[in-house]
């Protein structure tokens, strides 16, 4: 990481670092109930408390109460959901994106449907995953591929479609045709948008896997903060958030790296 990088990051952090210490002076002045909103510090002691694993408790620590290591396994498990359900999803989307985008019969017999089927929010699928799927894992997974699929198959589609057509005619012009164009032309200039698409649908299979874990599974992230709601542990539910929005930062930042990695030939021709 250069200096430049650095000094990005430091930027970035003023404004949380500012919200924090005035969130923590208005508990402290007492501004604000500790039992709705608990201070910055009460969080970052239950956040470290359910981050580590299970340890006899010692009479006078403050790591005494909830000390349960909870964290890595619900994180774990989560993750294994997002990436599962995110594969399923992507690999259905993308065969049928590059068919859409490829051809123009197939792009008429799918889109109507994928048009009707596509501003429906993976959520509302909730009733009809639970009584087909029952609990468990089952219909996390299948949300999450919903909610993976569609970010998916839009932007492969507009990719293909999308593809300038010199490049078209010049290798036309050099003899390529069917699968030797769709290879080295069509499926090359589409990879930005399709990479595009797998950054948002990870995402979104990440946000998706939050709320599926509320209703259909009895662990995970999303569980364990509804379980919080119920004994009215708002500093857990805060924790789990903060762990929710880590490993959000860490999986965007991981797919945006690995894009720049991808796409290095496309940045060159950029700049």
């Amino acid at each position: 990481m250069n200096s430049q990088q650095l000094r990005q990051g430091a930027i970035g952090l003023v404004v949380p670092a500012v919200a924090i210490v005035i969130w923590q002076a208005a508990c402290v002045w007492g501004k604000i109930d500790p039992q709705m909103l608990p201070s910055p510090l009460a969080v970052a002691q239950k956040w470290v408390a359910y981050l580590l694993p299970l340890q006899p408790h010692t009479e006078g620590s403050w790591l005494a109460w909830a000390v349960s290591g909870e964290m890595i396994l619900d994180s774990l498990t989560s993750m294994y959901r997002v990436v599962l359900g995110f594969l399923i999803g992507a690999g259905l989307a993308l065969p049928l994106g590059l068919a859409m985008g490829a051809s123009e019969r197939v792009y008429r017999w799918f889109n109507l449907s994928m048009q009707l089927l596509r501003p429906i929010p993976p959520i509302a699928y909730i009733p009809l995953a639970m009584l087909w799927f029952g609990l468990g894992n089952p219909p996390a997974l299948f949300l999450i591929s919903l909610g993976a699929f569609f970010p998916v198959l839009i932007n492969t589609i507009a990719g293909v479609r999308q593809v300038d057509g010199i490049y078209l005619r010049a290798a036309r012009n050099l003899g390529a045709g069917g699968m030797t164009l769709f290879r080295r032309v069509i499926l090359p200039a589409a990879v930005p948008y399709i990479l595009s698409g797998v950054r948002i649908g990870i995402g979104t299979a990440f946000i998706v896997v939050i709320v599926a874990e509320m209703l259909a599974v009895n662990n995970g992230l999303g569980f364990r903060m509804l379980e919080a709601k119920e004994y009215f542990w708002t500093d857990k539910i805060m924790a789990g958030m903060i762990t929710i929005g880590m490993l959000g930062l860490a999986i965007d930042t991981g797919v945006s790296r690995l894009n720049n990695y991808l796409l290095r030939w496309h940045r060159g021709l950029e700049h």
